[in-house]
């Protein structure tokens, strides 16, 4: 009777570690089935400022399809645009004069809000290309700032987490 009881309790243990394995193989942020757990979270909202000190933060990092919302917190206008000031064509190759016709943007693609955004106002934009995008307040434009977009993380094997 000794021995079955012995038999019980283990079977008991096995089963219980069997349970909680599975349990956690199968937790969010992996997948069991495939081996591979996510690099990165959900993208998360990325909002710049602008201050009477200039672009808050300067310089952001976001992957490739992210959306960055800019913020005027100041008394007067703000009118982010791509580089280079006056043209600000970098982004997208068009002049202002061609991407802002009747001081309004000529499609989503275009890197510039086309006119001055007021106290409390916002202006968001989703980059769609990889690089390094400078841009300016066209209205004060001794003011900078820096979008830097990469790649978009992919999945990658369990076994990979070792090099983390």
């Amino acid at each position: 009777m000794k021995g079955l009881s012995i038999l019980v309790v283990l079977l008991i243990i096995i089963g219980g570690g069997w349970y909680l394995y599975k349990s956690q193989a199968a937790a969010p942020g992996g997948d069991a089935a495939t081996g591979t757990m996510p690099t990165e979270l959900e993208p998360q909202q990325v909002v710049v400022t602008y201050t009477d000190e200039g672009f808050s933060p300067t310089e952001v990092t976001v992957p490739v399809n992210a959306t960055v919302t800019w913020t005027n917190d100041i008394s007067g206008d703000m009118w982010v645009a791509s580089a280079i000031h006056p043209t600000h064509m970098v982004y997208d190759g068009t002049t202002l004069s061609e991407h802002c016709a009747g001081g309004i943007a000529s499609s989503p693609d275009v890197f510039d809000v086309c006119t001055g955004i007021g106290t409390g106002g916002s202006w968001s934009f989703t980059f769609d290309k990889t690089g390094t995008w400078k841009y300016h307040d066209h209205i004060a434009t001794n003011r900078f700032g820096t979008v830097i977009v990469t790649e978009a993380v992919e999945e990658m094997d369990a076994t990979d987490d070792a090099a983390l």
